[in-house]
């Protein structure tokens, strides 16, 4: 099985590098991994993350292991360049890497560089080699935020490497009671139900969100529906239901920003009543033209996690596609979320449904519906914004067990 693995491996890289000629995505994840000189820690904890959603997941552990262990070092790894692109420069970290490919000589020589004394993996995220040399090396590796389902490789018959990997990992802290279950079926008992650390990034950001001056204004005495991370087919649902809300406000925030596909956007938008955030200069802009001003389409990366603050009901992208996006975000401002029809690897998700609190659409006629049905009833609207914020924040404190155990573990 590993030489079925390694082999495997080894095919995904090359066709990353095929693709690397005509792929953006592609050519940055081979590139960010040729010749880089790794910077040389006496003793570092290692914190890997998937891509940009697994950051901000385990980013509120980060923080506490950081102000727990202020003289330890930080190294980041990403393996998606959506993730390390963005984050390159963090100021969390002090170092920053693309995971070198799952070899058993890339996983020596990253280790024999950054010596980790504490390695944590977020959500997922399962690779041989580096779980195999952390184990020889008495390395203690723990996974958070961790979520297991039926139809993974480590419940297939053919999953025994996988399996093997799990008993390198000193701690798991799982999401749900059903992921326990899972495990334990595998022999599996060092496990803790500690929640999901990601209620406690969004909660903490409510909290102190940024402002928009120019946000501000263009909402200012009006209800808004703010959308996030929207893909094409979800904002043609959200320009028919503009049609027919001419009181509403809509702030669109694209999950890709390229110039063609905001131009696509737009197009299919208002065209007097539709303005680019990037081009109304907070030092210039006429308040009048915020008024005329139905739909605010925001044309750049960093913004949603606070424009939420804005909104009265969110509508969340992704549902047509692979998955919807981060509904939490939304929800810890108190706002009910709609989305497309796949949400079902979305624990949350499916318990804002099951208490009314969250809303599956499969057309531009179901949207028109659930909208028409939150919206007339502000006392009823304002009902569900105080039941939402009440769901995230009972499920907070993720963070706080978690560092109860590792916190004492970290240490050779």
């Amino acid at each position: 099985m590993l030489l079925l693995y390694n082999l495997g491996i080894r095919f995904y890289c090359f066709f990353i590098y095929i693709a690397s000629f005509f792929n953006k995505k592609a050519n940055l994840w081979i590139k960010g991994r040729q010749r880089v000189q790794y910077q040389r820690f006496d003793k570092s904890a290692w914190f890997h993350f998937a891509s940009l959603g697994e950051y901000e997941q385990g980013l509120p552990v980060l923080l506490a292991f950081r102000q727990l262990h202020t003289d330890m070092p930080v190294v980041i790894t990403f393996f998606s360049p959506s993730g390390y692109e963005v984050r390159k420069n963090t100021p969390y970290a002090d170092a920053v890497y693309y995971l070198p490919l799952d070899t058993a000589a890339n996983a020596r020589h990253f280790m024999d560089a950054i010596n980790p004394s504490i390695a944590i993996f977020t959500k997922y995220e399962y690779w041989f080699h580096y779980f195999h040399e952390l184990n020889r090396r008495n390395v203690p590796l723990f996974v958070i935020s961790g979520i297991f389902r039926p139809g993974q490789v480590f419940f297939k018959w053919y999953g025994s490497l996988h399996r093997k990997m799990l008993t390198y990992v000193k701690h798991f802290f799982v999401q749900d009671e059903e992921s326990k279950e899972l495990l334990k079926k595998l022999n599996i008992s060092n496990v803790s139900v500690s929640g999901d650390t990601r209620f406690d990034r969004v909660w903490a950001n409510a909290q102190n969100p940024k402002s928009f001056d120019i946000v501000e204004d263009f909402t200012k005495g009006h209800k808004v529906l703010v959308a996030g991370s929207t893909w094409p087919q979800d904002e043609d649902l959200l320009a028919e239901l503009i049609k027919v809300h001419a009181g509403w406000k809509f702030i669109i925030a694209p999950h890709e920003i390229k110039e063609e596909k905001i131009e696509r956007l737009i197009g299919i938008l208002p065209q007097n009543l539709t303005a680019r955030y990037s081009q109304l200069d907070p030092e210039s802009y006429h308040g009048h033209q915020l008024l005329q001003t139905q739909v605010l389409v925001i044309d750049n990366i960093g913004m949603l996690s606070s424009l939420y603050r804005y909104g009265d009901v969110a509508y969340i992208g992704g549902g047509f596609g692979a998955g919807i996006h981060n509904t939490l975000e939304a929800a810890a401002f108190g706002l009910p979320v709609i989305f497309g029809p796949n949400y079902e690897k979305f624990r949350e998700a499916k318990e804002l449904v099951a208490m009314q609190l969250g809303f599956s659409v499969n057309d531009a006629e179901e949207l028109k519906r659930v909208f028409a049905e939150l919206t007339p009833d502000e006392t009823m609207l304002n009902s569900m914004h105080e039941a939402v914020k009440r769901y995230v924040e009972k499920h907070k404190g993720a963070t706080e067990m978690i560092m109860g155990i590792i916190g004492g573990l970290s240490e050779p």
